[in-house]
């Protein structure tokens, strides 16, 4: 079902209706493309050397066989180009054009060279020419919308390769000639024809078949749904068809009226689940979706997309998972007939139930990574068998194939605006889902669209609780990524809405970042002064351990503005803090500081009685990284205090621990829900 003929806009011929799976035509149209990559371009013919990667344009309309011949072009210079090919589309189905700071960050994932979340569409776009200026790579950019789409994802580097496809031309971007598509030639018509029908009905009619590709104007499009008709029809004869289309010419293009004429010869439950297709995100389809569409189950939805697929009205994405692409081409007419034999509310009720299957998913999907959790499992052994993930690792497989969908299942959400209780719900679990499975970091870029998301709804729905929470943890991925001005901005408008929410964990959390942002931007006495007054509201709340990491916080900010007393005393507090509380670790790594202050301020001998405390405590709690460290900062004291026999001993005993630990491998990565908190106003367990 994957080997691809004929891809008119997306339709990809069935493997069993196939066998051969070759490439149909154009000939001509792949010649001169090929020859177009050698020509030269005005920078050369006027001796300067090419400054960009060279265009090519395949211009045609939607069901043309436009990303079949892009894909067939790429297919026989990939060799050439050793860095691989890269594929985007920039249009989503219904045409809206997909924004160049996504469509680059796509693009740089699949080159391994993730973009800092958040960042702007220049700075993605110039990420981009970067990671390929020392590469030879091959981009496919489908379903172009405008010129500055392409010319913002343009390499600068000669040895690139752009294959871009569009409606119409480029204006705008130099030396770029167009291959306009129009139909397939008759005998290639034909041939696409008798691979769904078999020879058989070809050879016994062949004018009618001639007729029939004919009528359809070559669009492989057209042909593809003609032959998917016949192959569900096999008593019908090819002249059956093209009687029917003469005698009923209607006003509508070949493939609308070709649409059509499957959908009214469908059975009602699968006509319903066709024209309900329109509505997956992204123009993304599974069995899920297309159960929780219709209300049927997920087995009778896969049979029926199945079946849609070898009849050419959908294309399976080759994939370990079943996922099917709704054809760019069909969206628009499965749309119309949604909306024509669909009321409003039904389908508002269809995209609903879908959302909340997505829901419910994603709960799974995030369950199943909690092993240790009596609670977690209980939930999933509660949920129906179709539901249930066997491992982490398909469920992460999962996740990663229908990520394109989810997303764009959660815009979706956000733009309709009647479903925001579904949409937030399904952004606080896809948040959930994605820390769990790629971590915090690996997740960044998907979590910043995804806050900004919870924002909208917040902001539209006047839900100031939400807003400090999704403004929060923009702040925070905006300060990871060293925009530390704007994560000032986003923390104090989270300190505006927690404050109007009565909000005491977001009021305090907004006051600590926003100290956190000044000591970043090195303004120590601001950043003293925001820690104190989130410590006030931690005191003020007997939140004894949080007062206490607050305590470390002021000191450190005194410790940078060179206030050795001030930190002093705060990191004594933080100390009896820690100690209050009985957590051994903090209480080593604040002793540790509180070693460091000292011998800043020039007392020595109280930072070597500091230092061996911090080192007793740091033996209880196990941390060894710290018990080395404290060594060597011992032996370094020693040295000043002229005494190289103990440096010597102390740098040993360090050198050996670092050894150990190595060899042991006890060190584990930061991952998951641990590297960073992330806060979910509407969470749902």
């Amino acid at each position: 079902m994957t080997d691809q003929a004929v891809d008119p806009n997306g339709v990809r011929l069935p493997q069993g209706a196939h066998p051969e799976g070759r490439f149909l035509g154009r000939t001509r149209e792949l010649k001169e493309l090929r020859a177009d990559i050698e020509r030269a371009g005005l920078d050369t013919l006027s001796g300067r050397k090419a400054p960009r990667a060279r265009v090519l344009l395949i211009a045609g309309r939607p069901g043309s066989g436009r990303s079949a011949l892009a894909g067939e072009l790429v297919r026989q210079v990939a060799a050439d180009y050793p860095d691989g090919v890269l594929r985007t589309r920039l249009s989503d189905p219904d045409g809206t054009p997909v924004p160049v700071g996504r469509a680059a960050r796509d693009l740089l994932d699949a080159l391994g060279e993730p973009a800092p979340a958040g960042a702007p569409e220049d700075q993605l776009g110039e990420a981009l020419r970067t990671a390929l200026a020392e590469r030879r790579a091959v981009l496919l950019l489908d379903d172009a919308a405008d010129a500055e789409q392409v010319d913002a994802l343009l390499p600068d580097n000669p040895g690139c390769l752009a294959v871009a496809v569009s409606s119409g031309p480029l204006t705008g971007i130099a030396d770029v000639r167009p291959c306009t598509l129009g139909g397939l030639d008759t005998k290639s018509g034909v041939e696409l024809l008798s691979r769904f029908t078999g020879s058989v009905r070809i050879t016994v009619d062949p004018r009618a078949a001639e007729r029939l590709a004919e009528q359809c104007q070559g669009q492989p499009a057209a042909l593809v749904l003609a032959g998917g008709w016949l192959a569900a029809r096999p008593k019908a004869a090819v002249a059956d068809l093209a009687k029917q289309l003469h005698t009923d010419p209607g006003a509508e293009p070949m493939t609308a009226r070709l649409l059509r004429l499957m959908h009214d010869a469908l059975p009602q439950t699968a006509a319903r689940t066709l024209r309900l297709l329109a509505l997956a995100p992204a123009g993304l389809v599974d069995p899920h979706t297309a159960a929780a569409l219709t209300g049927c189950s997920v087995e009778a939805a896969h049979t029926t997309l199945d079946d849609f697929a070898a009849h050419g009205l959908l294309h399976s994405v080759g994939s370990s998972l079943p996922q099917y692409r709704v054809p760019g081409c069909l969206h628009r007419e499965l749309l119309r007939l949604a909306e024509d034999h669909e009321r409003p509310a039904e389908l508002q009720l269809a995209r609903a139930r879908m959302l909340e299957r997505t829901v419910r998913l994603l709960q799974s999907c995030r369950a199943v990574t909690e092993t240790d959790s009596p609670e977690a499992r209980q939930k999933v052994l509660a949920l129906p068998r179709p539901l249930r993930f066997p491992t982490p690792r398909a469920a992460a497989d999962w996740l990663r194939l229908r990520r394109p969908a989810l997303l764009a299942a959660a815009r979706l959400a956000v733009a309709d605006g009647e479903l925001d209780t579904l949409a937030r719900r399904l952004m606080s679990q896809l948040v959930r889902a994605m820390v769990a499975h790629f971590g915090t970091r690996g997740a960044a870029g998907d979590l910043y669209d995804i806050h900004n998301l919870v924002l909208d709804v917040a902001e539209r729905r006047e839900l100031p609780r939400e807003r400090a929470a999704a403004l929060l943890n923009l702040g925070d991925l905006d300060a990871r990524t060293g925009r530390t001005t704007e994560a000032l901005a986003r923390y104090r408008a989270a300190l505006d809405a927690g404050r109007e929410a009565n909000d005491p964990y977001a009021t305090g959390r907004a006051m600590e970042s926003v100290g956190g942002a000044h000591l970043e931007l090195g303004d120590y006495d601001r950043a003293a002064d925001w820690y104190g007054r989130a410590l006030a509201e931690r005191l003020a709340r007997d939140e004894r351990p949080e007062a206490a990491r607050l305590y470390g916080r002021i000191g450190a900010a005194h410790t940078y503005a060179g206030r050795y007393g001030e930190a002093m005393r705060n990191w004594r507090a933080a100390v009896a803090g820690h100690r209050r509380d009985g957590d051994v670790a903090a209480q080593a790594r604040a002793l540790s500081e509180l070693g460091r202050v000292q011998e800043y301020a020039g007392r020595l001998e109280e930072s070597l009685r500091t230092c061996r405390e911090a080192v007793e405590w740091a033996r209880r709690a196990e941390d060894t990284r710290l018990q080395a460290a404290l060594h060597l900062r011992l032996a370094d004291s020693y040295e000043r205090l002229g005494d190289p026999a103990s440096a010597a001993l102390h740098r040993s005993t360090a050198g050996r621990m670092l050894v150990e630990e190595a060899t042991e491998g006890d060190s584990e990565p930061e991952h998951g829900a641990n590297a960073c908190e992330i806060r979910t106003a509407s969470a749902e367990d």
